[in-house]
């Protein structure tokens, strides 16, 4: 870390209705971890987003009394120069990619969502440039410091970071920390008690053995006690008990695309329809949101950022950062690189498991057991996602060809086919490497 007084943190995307909730994590976390700056970056574009966010972060700062610098900057490399901490909360296209990212698939029989499927995998191919231009200023003006991806689909985009940078970088996502919360309100126990071992990729895992108090309670939570949990941003069709019994492991939501693809699907049509897809429904609720952050008597977060979803994401990064800090030797899950955790998936994947966290980075901790099933489904999707990586790296439309016609949501080569051309066209502006 760099010498000084405190920490500096700088959060690229920091004009993002999430930010209030990360600002309330550095705070509360204040005497475990001393922030001396926080830096709040992004675009032109997103200029009006940063003053409404940034004024509300120094308000919050201000009424809570830690000696926290507040910056507002449109300037990344002023922000990062001699960080200890850069978090990545962006999207490359904003809300109106994202509505493109889910309503042309949907119009194709096809899922449309932000992080898997032709979705998915657009947003990657818009983010993964501009991500690893961010690493060229990092390794430049920060090279000591963590990276902590928090931008969508952030298993991917962690790949790319430790393939094509030195930058040293993690991967975060809400969901496990969701679980782990959710497992300790069945059981009524503090959540140190719990330990749910996580098998699997970002957005694409298995809890595949749950502790609670040293017991293992999994067949408990396949038996229907606890087993479903979901977000905002999922809808919450219930799972086949049958079913679920039978996968000998309980999936995580985002899982439900690939499990009940039908039933997925004729929700996002129905939605489409009547009130528009999420990306529709996260702009009227951002609308509400930044209407309240300008409020000048506004001191703190207000409850209705609980409707964005991404809950309790501001807790999972500032005890990773305190975790880095302090050299816990706590478990977290968290997306790190393979490194032969799984032998069925190439060492340079990145994959989403239970790791000890010390002041060195990340050690992440073999699982148990990884059912034969699960094995087949990982390998099929990281198959797509290395594509995908190479194919935002290199421009190459071909490899973006085979990225979708091989992943399992995608039904045929001439639909991927379709998908990819319209998409290109749609998303042009954003994705320069294909239009050389």
């Amino acid at each position: 870390m760099c010498e000084r007084s405190g920490l500096k943190i700088a959060v690229l995307g920091g004009g993002s209705s999430y930010t209030p909730e990360l600002v309330e994590g550095l705070i509360k976390g204040y005497e475990e971890m001393p922030v001396a700056e926080i830096w709040l970056v992004d675009i032109e574009a997103g200029k009006r987003k940063l003053d409404i966010v940034g004024n509300l972060a120094k308000r919050m700062v201000r009424k809570a009394g830690p000696p926290i610098q507040v910056h507002l900057t449109l300037n990344r490399r002023e922000a990062i120069r001699d960080a200890d901490f850069v978090l990545t909360q962006m999207r490359v296209g904003m809300l109106e990619a994202r509505r493109l990212d889910e309503h042309i698939p949907i119009r194709h029989g096809v899922i449309g969502q932000e992080t898997t499927g032709p979705g998915g995998m657009f947003k990657a191919l818009r983010t993964i440039p501009v991500i690893l231009e961010i690493c060229r200023d990092i390794e430049e003006l920060a090279p000591n410091a963590w990276m902590l991806n928090f931008t969508n689909p952030a298993g991917m985009i962690t790949e790319a970071v430790q393939k094509y940078s030195r930058v040293r970088t993690i991967g975060l996502c809400n969901s496990p920390i969701n679980f782990k919360k959710s497992l300790a309100a069945v059981y009524n126990v503090p959540e140190e008690k719990v330990l749910p071992e996580f098998v699997g990729i970002n957005h694409l895992h298995w809890v595949t053995s749950a502790l609670v108090d040293g017991e293992e309670v999994l067949s408990e939570l396949l038996a229907g006690e606890g087993g479903e949990y979901t977000a905002a941003n999922v809808p919450t069709f219930g799972w086949d008990p049958e079913f679920l019994q039978s996968l000998s492991a309980v999936p995580t939501y985002y899982l439900k695309y690939f499990y009940m693809q039908d039933e997925m699907l004729g929700e996002m049509k129905e939605s489409l329809e009547q009130n528009g897809t999420r990306a529709d429904i996260v702009s009227r609720v951002e609308k509400e949101l930044f209407e309240l952050y300008e409020d000048e008597t506004l001191e703190e977060k207000p409850k209705q950022l609980e409707q964005r979803g991404g809950a309790y994401y501001s807790e999972a990064a500032v005890r990773l950062m305190q975790s880095l800090y302090l050299g816990s030797n706590d478990i977290q899950t968290l997306n790190v690189a393979n490194s032969g955790i799984y032998d069925f998936l190439p060492a340079d994947s990145s994959i989403e498991v239970n790791c000890v966290v010390s002041s060195g980075g990340p050690i992440p901790l073999v699982p148990r057991y990884v059912p034969s099933h699960i094995k087949g489904l990982l390998h099929a999707v990281k198959t797509y996602e290395r594509l995908v990586i190479e194919a935002a790296a290199t421009g190459d439309r071909a490899l973006a060809l085979q990225a979708l016609v091989h992943h399992p949501l995608v039904p045929s080569a001439s639909t991927a086919k379709v998908l990819l051309n319209e998409m290109l066209e749609a998303h042009r502006q954003y994705l320069p490497n294909f239009f050389a």
